[in-house]
């Protein structure tokens, strides 16, 4: 049974999609049934060009990253979601959205890297990517399948603080 992973921001166009883009390249390279989406409470209905060279750089297809509203993922239909992740840096006085329907919800924060200076921007949003990139790899090294909810999110809460 496919792991659904939904991760959130405020406008789901960096870190959320660099997030999703990793995790579904990751899991698919290490065949694991993990699914990953994004979504932003205020998208901005674009994605940051910064985020989509790192992926692109580090072998992601991008064909298919948007920006995407959380609706989407609280319609009927919608994708039933074991994990939600929200990336959001509180330091950066971002409200991060909350989600009220997952069993597993973890915060795992990230400096936005589309606040460094223009000439700065393609290392710091290579060096999220690679952040994000390790704690995704993390991730997928537990094994989901045989964990319970509460497990699986002391676990996720372990590997923000390690």
């Amino acid at each position: 049974m496919t792991t659904n992973v939904l991760i959130l921001c405020t406008h789901n166009s960096a870190r959320s999609v660099l997030s999703e883009g990793m995790l579904n390249h990751l899991a698919r390279q290490l065949g694991k049934d993990v699914r990953a989406y994004s979504a932003g409470s205020a998208p901005s209905g674009r994605v940051n060009p910064y985020a989509l060279e790192a992926l692109t750089n580090a072998g992601v297809d991008v064909s298919e990253v948007r920006s995407k509203s959380w609706d989407e993922f609280a319609a009927p239909g919608a994708p039933e979601m074991r994990i939600v992740i929200t990336v959001c840096d509180s330091a950066a006085a971002e409200t991060c959205p909350y989600w009220p329907g997952s069993p597993v919800k973890v915060h795992w924060g990230y400096p936005d890297p589309s606040s460094a200076e223009p000439d700065q921007k393609p290392q710091a949003f290579e060096l999220t990517r690679q952040a994000i990139a390790y704690r995704m790899l993390q991730l997928l090294a537990l094994p989901l399948e045989s964990m319970g909810n509460a497990e699986l999110q002391a676990k996720l809460e372990a590997l923000y603080k390690s």
